[in-house]
């Protein structure tokens, strides 16, 4: 299940924004070990808001929202394009390394008017299959500043908690490499039954036994670090899992997926959903002093004496 939301308004000025083209996430670098994919499923999906102006005008509308984006596993392009005359942009950007943002700019709404931008997008996603030799890849010993960002504590990743970390090292024991990541999983889908409930992170995961797809993946995550090991959360339609990230004898790095809850999986990913983000520590502009595990929508609009309230819908869904 996706994290929990709440859209998020704000009563102030709109917000001018430069010009911004379509953005891209970063190309690999020669030093990175492309993963072995598996089949295609070829699929099409629709990102977008609508805004309707209830009671009185509305102006200054000012809306953010994630669209999935390339990564090595998936393949993006945009097929599509709704918006109505009143939207300026849509314009996209990046945040760090893990989300693509469409931003959406509504000078005004008339009273009972309603605008619109919506972009269809069509995904090539891959499945992932493990390595046939894993006796090879081992810890970074040396990451790099990009890496390690995904080896501190993030919300509802307790990296540092001595609990966490004496689990981690108990269930590591003596294994090195692959095998030492590996058996961090099977440790944490031991200690910790599937079963749908309120969001928690890892600590509380450890303490109480269960949790859902989130607490599972916060806790491999949070021991995996504690073990220097990178890990990040991946989101995906409905959905989280992680990968964690090793490197062969020559240096070069990848990232290796895992289903922490259902069917077991490890070092590869059947799954076909469409990414919308990979990561669990972002900073957002829009949202200035918080630290986001998940960069959810984003809506804010300027007070208007007279004015009416924005309605507003996100659309995310297969198309």
């Amino acid at each position: 299940m996706l994290p929990r939301r709440r859209l998020l308004a704000a009563s102030a000025a709109a917000l001018a924004l430069p010009a911004i083209g379509r953005a891209q996430l970063a190309t690999p670098a020669e030093d990175v070990v492309a993963p072995t994919l598996g089949d295609m499923r070829l699929q099409r999906y629709r990102v977008g808001v609508i805004v309707a102006a209830e009671g009185g005008p509305c102006r200054g509308i000012y809306a953010t929202l994630p669209v999935p984006a390339n990564w090595p596993e998936q393949k993006v392009r945009t097929v599509a394009e709704d918006v109505s005359r009143g939207v300026k942009g849509p314009a996209f950007r990046t945040l760090g390394e893990g989300v693509e943002q469409m931003v959406v700019t509504i000078p005004s709404i008339p009273a009972g008017g309603k605008e619109h931008a919506i972009i269809t997008f069509e995904l090539e996603r891959f499945a992932i299959v493990a390595p046939d030799d894993v006796s090879g890849w081992r810890i970074p010993a040396k990451p790099s500043r990009e890496i390690r960002l995904h080896l501190g504590a993030s919300p509802y990743v307790e990296t540092r908690d001595p609990k966490i970390v004496k689990f981690a090292k108990q269930a590591a024991g003596d294994h090195e490499g692959w095998k030492r990541v590996e058996a961090i999983y099977d440790a944490v889908r031991k200690q910790v039954e599937y079963r749908n409930g309120e969001l928690k992170g890892a600590r509380r995961a450890l303490a109480d036994g269960w949790g859902d797809c989130e607490e599972l993946t916060c806790l491999f995550i949070a021991a995996a670090r504690s073990q220097d090991i990178p890990a990040r959360t991946v989101w995906v339609e409905g959905h989280c899992y992680p990968e964690f990230y090793l490197e062969t004898a020559d240096g070069r790095g990848c990232w290796h997926p895992c289903q922490a809850a259902g069917t077991r999986a490890f070092g590869c990913m059947p799954d076909q959903l469409p990414i919308l983000q990979k990561g669990d520590s972002f900073r957002d502009p829009d949202r200035p002093g918080k630290q986001l595990r998940y960069v959810a929508e984003f809506l804010k609009g300027a007070a208007t004496d007279g004015g009416g309230k924005p309605r507003v819908t996100w659309i995310r869904e297969g198309a």
